[in-house]
Order: structure tokens, then C-alpha cells, then sequence
């Protein structure tokens, strides 16, 4: 059944990023995250769940997974400080429905001499598990290191190490000052590295959720990728679309000033919204039929009173008022033409203000309607039917961040 899961999901995936049409520009500079993003996949395909150590200088990541190998891979050494450079060691694991683990050590983050810590804090995080290391309480470092990780719905394990240094009672106190500096509503469990202890943890808990694990890192890299191109298209079709709200505008503003004929006017106008719209929707990758592009129209019209009675009622009087001057300026030997030029312009300012606004109003409407027209991978993790508060509580955060941090209608013209 799990088995058929992970292949679901991966053709789903996969059959996701082959339907992105991206551009050469998008290439470049989205390079590193399509990157990482086929890597996962691959390791998606092969079932290999890649586990990352992280933690200050001197706490014995290294040895840590040295003593999951039960082999020196992994360099250790009394200067704090020996690991420079992520290494990666494979993991075979018997009866294991995954084929293999990939264990990643890292450098301290605190230590002063690597260069680019942010570059292997990203690199870690892409692990579909994260094994905190530390030798004693929790400090404001460490927890605000855990803290990122969590936001970004990182599933993590906290390992205690080196526990020959403290006594039993000590122990006891340490660990319940971790848990009560950890977040309360998650399940963070805290492991002691005794003996055979942590390898016996570790392998019961990727027998049970490691490819629930591997299958949700690969649609939240996925996601993470799909709203770094959505973001870049959004800032890039806001130009387009703030330069023909203004095109639609200056055409407007022209034939209302000019037009003294109250019925040609109002036509007229409703012309040019329906094509502003008409236009706004190719902008946003929507395909709106004629119907649909006057249903917008009129939603707007209705929902926003004051920009219908702008258009239509102030336009009508500023036009009849326009008809009485042209009528009465054979009367007048043309003095009453004075009036006509101010009107017009008023009239103008009026059509500019009142296309904007419609341009704003439709470009949100659009954009909120083309969602429904693409996939997007955290659907895929929304509909996968599991209630295990170990693993999606986790998840479940980073959804919050991501809803709070995304909200491209600040995007829109």
C-alpha cells in the first residue's frame, strides 16, 4: 500500500515539473532550487531517505552516526571543530521498506571558520529527517536553530549526547528542561545515544514513517519551488498589467472627454472594460470566453456601487451638461463653450481614476479564478489521508508559515 503511494506521488511529481513550461531566465536564476528539487525527486523514485546531524561545534555529531554505521566513517576528533564540509555515508538497513538512508554530517553552526553557514543549514534542511545533536541543556543558540526548522515543518529528533559526563539525576533534570524549552503541541522526541538505544529508535521510527517522510519533503521542496516561479511571474506580469491598466486608461480618458453623446459614451466605456479585462485575463495565464469576461465585469460593477455610479452617473450629468453648452453656444456667440474644456478634463480625470481602480479590482478577481487552472504540489500533501500527529503536526506549520508569508495579492497592480 505505501509502496504504491510513493510511486504515485513521484509520477505526480514528476509529471508536475515536465508541464512547467519555464523560460530560460527562470533557469538561471531558480538554477539551485531545481537542483535540489531533482535530487529529491530522484531520491523519491530510488526510496532513499536522506537523515542530516546538525548542532554546535563539539557535541559529537560524528560520532553519533558513526555509532548508527557501528564503523569510523565520519572523522571525530577532541578540537571541536574537525567536520568542515557536509559528508554523506549510506546506511543499509535490514528489513526496511526503504532501500537505502543517506546520513549527511555537518559542521557546528557556530563554528567562526566555515565559510557560508546559511548554505549548510539550507543544506540539511532539505533532509526528510533532521537528528539534533547536543551534549547537554538547551541554549539560546541551539533552541533558535530548532525554532527554524520547525517553522519550516521540519520533522526533528533531538539526540543527547556524551551523557558520561553527567550523573543519573542530572540526566533526568536536563532532559525535562529540553522538553520544557521545546514547543508544547509537537512531539519532539529526546533520545539519549546509550549504547544500542538510538540505533534501535532510529530504525523502528524510519521503518514507521520514513517514507511518509520522504514523500512529504519531496512535495514541500516542490512547493517551495512552485511559489518561488509564482512569486517571480507575479512581479513580472505586474508590470504588464499596470502598463495596459494605464494604456486602457489614456483611451478612455480621451473618448470620454471628447464624446458629448451620453449612449456611444456609456458603450463606449463598457467596450473598454470588458477589453481591459479581456486583456488582464492573457496577462494571468487565464482563458476567459466572452460570458465569463462580462460576468466579471458585472460582479465588479455590483460588488463596488461607488465605481458604477462613478462611470455611469457622474459621466451622464458631465455629459449632458456638455450637450446643453454645444446646443446653447449659437445663443451665447460661443461663451458658453468656456465650461466644456474643464468638464472634459474633469471627465478624464474621472475615466483614468475609475479604470484603475477596475484594472486593480479585476486583476485580483482574475488571479484569484487562475488558481483553480494549475496544480499545486501542497494540494497533494492537503489530500494525503493521514491524521498521525507525529509526522503532520510538523507539517501543519509549515502550511501556517506558508499562508502567512505568500499572500502574492500584494503582487497585483
Amino acid at each position: 500500500m505505501n509502496q504504491l503511494k510513493i510511486n504515485k506521488n513521484y509520477l505526480l511529481l514528476k509529471n508536475w515539473w515536465d508541464n512547467i513550461d519555464l523560460t530560460n531566465y527562470e533557469k538561471s536564476i531558480f538554477n539551485k532550487e531545481i537542483i535540489s528539487f531533482n535530487q529529491q525527486l530522484f531520491r523519491l523514485k530510488e526510496k532513499k531517505i536522506r537523515i542530516g546531524a546538525y548542532g554546535k561545534s563539539g557535541v559529537g555529531k560524528s560520532s553519533v552516526l558513526n555509532s548508527l554505521l557501528k564503523k569510523d566513517i565520519f572523522k571525530t576528533n577532541i578540537i571541536n571543530g574537525t567536520t568542515r564540509k557536509i559528508q554523506a555515508e549510506s546506511w543499509t538497513l535490514k528489513d526496511q521498506k526503504l532501500s537505502t538512508v543517506e546520513l549527511l554530517d555537518s559542521p557546528g553552526f557556530d563554528f567562526c571558520n566555515i565559510k557560508s553557514p546559511d548554505n549548510f543549514y539550507s543544506y540539511i534542511n532539505h533532509s526528510d529527517l533532521i537528528l539534533f545533536i547536543v551534549s547537554g541543556d538547551l541554549n539560546r543558540n541551539e533552541l533558535s536553530e530548532i525554532s527554524s526548522f520547525v517553522k519550516d515543518g521540519k520533522k526533528i529528533i533531538v539526540i543527547l549526547n556524551k551523557i558520561d559526563l553527567f550523573k543519573e539525576i542530572e540526566l533526568k533534570e536536563i532532559i525535562e528542561n529540553i522538553k520544557c524549552k521545546l514547543p508544547k503541541d509537537l512531539n519532539i522526541p529526546i533520545i539519549i545515544n546509550n549504547k544500542s538505544n538510538l540505533k534501535n529508535y532510529i530504525t523502528k521510527f524510519i521503518n514507521q514513517y520514513g517514507e511518509t517522510l520522504l514523500t512529504l519533503n519531496s512535495i514541500q521542496l516542490a512547493d517551495k519551488l512552485f511559489l518561488r516561479i509564482k512569486e517571480q511571474r507575479l512581479k513580472r506580469r505586474q508590470k504588464l498589467a499596470q502598463s495596459t491598466i494605464g494604456k486602457f486608461s489614456t483611451i478612455k480618458a480621451s473618448a470620454v472627454a471628447l464624446n458629448p453623446f451620453i449612449l456611444f459614451d456609456i458603450a463606449g466605456s463598457f467596450a473598454l472594460d470588458t477589453a481591459l479585462i479581456s486583456e488582464l485575463s492573457k496577462i494571468y495565464g487565464l482563458k476567459l470566453k466572452g460570458e465569463s469576461t462580462r460576468k466579471i465585469f458585472k460582479n465588479i460593477s455590483i460588488n463596488n456601487l461607488c465605481l458604477g455610479v462613478t462611470q455611469v452617473g457622474i459621466n451622464t450629468s458631465f455629459n449632458l451638461i456638455k450637450k446643453i453648452i454645444l446646443l446653447t453656444a449659437p445663443f451665447t456667440n460661443g461663451l458658453s463653450l468656456l465650461p466644456y474644456g474643464p468638464i472634459a478634463i474633469i471627465q478624464a480625470a474621472i475615466a483614468i481614476h475609475s479604470t484603475k481602480i477596475l484594472g486593480k479590482l479585476a486583476a485580483k478577481e482574475i488571479f484569484i479564478r487562475s488558481k483553480a487552472s494549475f496544480i499545486e504540489p501542497a494540494i497533494m500533501i492537503k489530500n494525503m489521508t493521514s491524521n498521525d500527529p507525529e509526522i503532520f503536526n510538523h507539517i501543519n506549520i509549515y502550511f501556517s508559515n506558508r499562508n502567512l508569508n505568500n499572500n502574492f495579492i500584494s503582487i497585483l497592480p
